[in-house]
């Protein structure tokens, strides 16, 4: 079941907003096929591990471990549960139940009426936390919300600015970048206020480490921003909220909330089926999220910089669950529950 995790991580960030799977088949002992959900629309885990297996007949004598119950409905792909029937594999392993609605039990079900034995529960926790952004996405309606800033050591996200200065004043080191990166590269999507487009000017992308660019989500309540910038690029589709208009224009759509809430955005991002958002700024939108409670990690950088004064960085009232070095940045998590 280890290994079946293993696998199913090497889908981070390509299978949203399915979940990541990994399986494993063993015979006499040794395994003899694994697979992993590659992309979205792809095949499954259960498909690439039995398609692995050389020799088929010897399905028929062994066992198949997932990580997550096979599917039992038709969406992209033909159900998983059939496909294990259908291969006559009699003994299925699974890591915790998928608790979508279109599953939800049904996979195990299926499998159990067709005579085979199905264990549930192996690696249970860890299993449920490899996908903890598709969890929450189901059981609490909402995607999964991870806060991220940078802060000097006495506390500050910014500089005093002048009203037309454009540009970043770094905090972290030039190698936490490419971790940022990584960061974008695991989340569906990334949200900023309209102050740190104006100030910074950010791509918002994957660029210092491979991976797909998230969809940029940005709050623009009354259109101040010029088209000229960069989050009007066509690097990754761009949705705008705003209080004025529904528009698509290419790559970005404006879509109209009657307030700025982190309620209402995030439930026109569920209704998008995006499982999770990166959440990278300002102060002030940080804070939303963090007055509201709807967070569920955040990942706090603290710089050698010092600036004195400026804007203060947001605050959680929690001890840090962990922390580590990165360079000569320090790297702190936190987790709401």
């Amino acid at each position: 079941m280890q290994r079946c995790i293993e696998l199913a991580r090497l889908g981070q960030g390509l299978v949203a907003p399915n979940p990541m799977v990994g399986a494993v088949i063993v015979h006499d002992d040794k395994i003899i096929g694994e697979g992993f959900h590659q992309a979205y629309g792809e095949a499954h885990a259960e498909v690439n591990a039995i398609n692995a297996v050389q020799d088929k007949s010897l399905l028929k004598n062994s066992t198949i471990y997932v990580s997550l119950e096979p599917c039992s409905h038709i969406g992209k792909t033909p159900p998983c549960s059939d496909l294990i029937i259908q291969m006559k594999i009699p003994k299925v392993i699974i890591g915790c139940k998928d608790t979508h609605s279109k599953v939800s039990g049904k996979g195990i079900e299926k499998l159990n009426k067709a005579g085979i034995d199905v264990q549930i529960g192996i690696l249970e926790k860890e299993c449920r936390e490899l996908n903890k952004r598709f969890f929450t996405f189901h059981e609490r309606q909402r995607p999964y919300v991870i806060l991220k800033w940078a802060q000097t050591k006495d506390g500050y996200l910014d500089k005093i600015r002048d009203t037309d200065e454009i540009g970043v004043n770094w905090i972290s080191a030039p190698e936490t970048k490419a971790l940022v990166h990584k960061w974008r590269s695991e989340e569906q999507s990334i949200l900023v206020g309209r102050k740190t487009v104006q100030n910074d000017n950010p791509s918002l992308t994957v660029r210092e480490f491979s991976g797909v660019n998230p969809t940029r989500i940005i709050i623009d309540s009354q259109l101040q921003l010029s088209e000229d910038l960069n989050i009007f690029s066509d690097d990754a589709p761009t949705i705008i909220f705003n209080r004025s208009k529904n528009e698509v224009k290419g790559l970005i759509e404006w879509i109209k909330i009657s307030e700025t809430s982190t309620e209402l955005i995030l439930e026109e991002l569920y209704k998008r089926n995006i499982l999770s958002v990166f959440v990278e700024g300002g102060s002030r939108t940080l804070q939303y999220f963090i007055f509201g409670n709807v967070w569920d990690e955040a990942r706090v950088i603290v710089g050698d910089a010092i600036f004195g004064e400026g804007t203060k960085a947001p605050t959680i009232n929690k001890v840090a669950a962990f922390s580590y070095p990165f360079s000569t940045d320090t790297v702190y998590h936190y987790f709401r529950k």
